[in-house]
């Protein structure tokens, strides 16, 4: 499996993907610049937090014009995979590769924190590693994180099981209690009606290496290497 790591200008999570995809997984990882437009040889698309192009405007709502990004799109619509962390989260729903919008948060200050997610689903290529139900750990650092969608697209999301993660207490609660940034329906993560797309805001490759202290995010990427390699059998 190769990875493609897209950086733009004002990128800052961009290497520490790479540390978690080939420095602990061993896995051929390519940077990407924002420039580029051939991403032929890529099978995974991780659009990295950070502050691209400086966030100027609005987060995501330049990169989504890069070259870079509309190789993304038609990498997409192949029906392979990308995911978004934090700032690329912003820049998928901008791009139209997923719905809704990231806001301000309900407390208009950047948090960053570690949160608690239950994990809604485990048999997507994203969380196959993980069990439907189970409650992890994951760092959070963002502004604009709170997750916006008008009634119609949250029952869309919510019928067809897009919610992969979701924000919740310590004890798996989904409440106000649990909830960092007041986005609705506690949304901490979704994919888009394929499956093939994924935009969350905390940051599993924050919770990869063992020498951090925490490990759940790992499992995300790990679940990836599983997947592909059953679909290939």
């Amino acid at each position: 499996m190769k990875f493609g790591v897209i950086v733009f200008p004002g990128s800052n999570c961009d290497r520490d993907v790479v540390w978690v995809t080939q420095g602990l997984l061993h896995q051929q990882t390519r940077m990407i610049w924002h420039e580029d437009t051939d991403i032929s040889d890529i099978d995974i698309i991780v659009i990295p937090g950070g502050f691209s192009y400086g966030d100027y405007l609005r987060c995501g709502a330049i990169a989504r014009f890069s070259p870079a990004m509309q190789a993304t799109a038609e990498h997409a619509k192949q029906g392979k995979l990308v995911l978004g962390i934090c700032n690329g989260f912003q820049v998928l729903t901008e791009a139209g590769l997923l719905p809704g919008a990231l806001v301000r948060n309900a407390g208009l200050h950047f948090i960053c924190d570690r949160a608690s997610l239950k994990v809604e689903r485990g048999n997507t290529p994203w969380t196959s590693a993980y069990s439907s139900g189970e409650i992890i750990d994951l760092p959070i650092a963002h502004g604009e994180g709170n997750y916006y969608a008008d009634a119609d697209t949250l029952a869309e999301l919510e019928e067809h099981d897009q919610v992969l993660f979701r924000y919740c207490t310590s004890a798996g609660e989904i409440s106000a209690a649990g909830n960092p940034n007041g986005s609705l329906n506690n949304i901490a993560g979704i994919c888009n009606r394929q499956g093939n797309v994924l935009g969350m805001m905390p940051h599993p490759e924050r919770a990869s290496d063992p020498m951090l202290g925490e490990t759940d995010g790992v499992k995300l990427f790990q679940g990836l290497l599983m997947a592909t390699v059953a679909a290939v059998l």
